[in-house]
């Protein structure tokens, strides 16, 4: 008897095999743990070197190269007929000339030799005549005087001083000259060329001048979108979610609503776009590339994200809170307005910016509604032609000068700074109006 005992294993201690078992489901345990963070940390590589490239080529485009010029704005190129009133001659007047003119003052240019003034003419943008005639323009007593200016270099300047060129490439394969590299680093010496902030990429439209090419007319196309969607898709998302979660009866018809709901919730971006070609410009009869239909488009498209988040908070709200406000007398109307919209207000609100960060990242619907035009001037209303900053960010991409690389990547970082602000204000509110049960 005591021989059997003693050959019986214990339920626990050191050999047992539940302490074997104990043992394999801590190490079990501590792997599923360890995946868990690597997972995390992989994810975060990956977003650190998205970033990081991001950074890396779009930061440059904050800044922007100029020629410190002394420009005598003449009377003989600016406005020969003597008339300064004469908008239309001063509109018509040859600006670039003046700054060539100035440039080959600083640079002691041969003047006689056609190939030495092709060289020091290609160092300026194309946009100075821009920038000179709108100062000539606001301005008419300027004619006859020499001014200092900051204006704008060349694509091809700007980025051999920011490194995209390098000077050791052969002479003939280079985009810049040898010439030109003993100008710029005269220019440089001497204190008259410097990469300055560069204001023109918020305020300036679009232009095939990488230099000149700005986010203005994106800015205000999104702000008008954002805008109609703000207008449009909150109040009926909301009123929507309230009718199905507080007034609809529950039967066959609410659970095929229900059920499209949360399906057009994962329909392609690019279906709304096709509808919207249909229905809000063929049909309608709206104008192509403006605004107000982009803004249409993604009111549909943010609709169902709307609805879905706020049925969600409205369904958060404990049923103590509605059996007693009933309780008490109040109707239906008060219940909700009184109790249930104010508690479920985080989650609306939550919801309700997560489908405006959707809309303000969405491309493919925009391009199938025409708002991809060469739009230079700012829309001063939303049925005026106009682009949203997604759509600037792929044409830009799609462009072939070097300089449209690095605004591509900047404008990338302006729509993602925007993303995480909107993303902050989530937050906020989130934790504002939270409410504890």
């Amino acid at each position: 008897m005591t021989d059997q005992a003693a050959t019986i294993t214990p339920s626990f201690g050191p050999g047992s095999p539940a302490t074997a078992k104990l043992r394999k489901r801590h190490a079990a345990e501590k792997r599923f743990r360890l995946y868990g963070i690597l997972a995390l940390l992989f994810g975060f590589m990956f977003l650190v070197v998205l970033f990081g490239t991001i950074i890396s080529k779009g930061w440059t485009a904050f800044v922007q190269t100029s020629i410190h010029l002394s420009i005598y704005f003449d009377p003989a190129v600016v406005n020969p007929s003597g008339n300064p009133d004469d908008r239309d001659e001063l509109l018509r007047a040859d600006y670039t000339k003046l700054a060539r003119n100035a440039l080959y003052k600083v640079l002691d240019v041969n003047t006689d030799d056609r190939k030495e003034r092709r060289a020091a003419n290609d160092l300026l943008s194309r946009g100075v005549d821009v920038q000179l005639k709108d100062a000539v323009v606001d301005d008419p007593s300027l004619i006859g005087q020499t001014r200092e200016y900051w204006v704008l270099a060349s694509d091809n300047t700007d980025a051999l001083l920011k490194g995209s060129i390098d000077r050791k490439t052969l002479n003939e394969r280079r985009a810049v000259s040898d010439q030109q590299i003993v100008w710029i680093d005269q220019m440089v010496k001497d204190d008259v060329i410097e990469k300055r902030f560069n204001t023109g990429l918020f305020v300036n439209g679009a232009s095939s001048s990488p230099e000149t090419a700005g986010l203005g007319v994106a800015l205000i196309g999104s702000a008008f979108m954002m805008l109609t969607v703000a207008l449009l898709a909150v109040p009926l998302g909301v009123a929507a979610a309230l009718y199905l979660e507080e007034f609809a009866t529950k039967n066959r018809w609410a659970d095929i609503i229900e059920v499209n709901i949360n399906n057009l919730a994962a329909v392609p971006s690019i279906v709304f776009g096709l509808l919207g070609l249909a229905v809000f410009i063929n049909f309608l009869g709206l104008p192509r590339s403006a605004s107000l239909v982009g803004g249409l488009v993604l009111s549909l498209m943010t609709l169902p994200t709307i609805i879905i988040a706020t049925r969600a908070a409205i369904k958060a709200v404990p049923p103590s809170i509605r059996e007693a406000a009933l309780g008490v007398g109040a109707s239906k109307m008060q219940l909700i307005g009184h109790h249930v919209l104010p508690l479920s207000l985080p989650g609306i609100l939550t919801g309700t910016i997560i489908g405006l960060v959707q809309a303000l990242g969405e491309t493919a619907p925009l391009l199938m509604i025409g708002m991809v035009a060469f739009v230079v001037d700012y829309p001063t209303t939303p049925l005026e032609p106009s682009t949203a900053l997604p759509v600037q960010i792929y044409m830009w991409a799609t462009a072939a000068e070097r300089g449209f690389i690095e605004r591509t990547a900047g404008a990338t970082m302006v729509l993602l700074a925007f993303l995480i602000v909107m993303n902050s204000v989530a937050v906020y509110f989130r934790h504002r109006f939270e409410r504890k049960w």
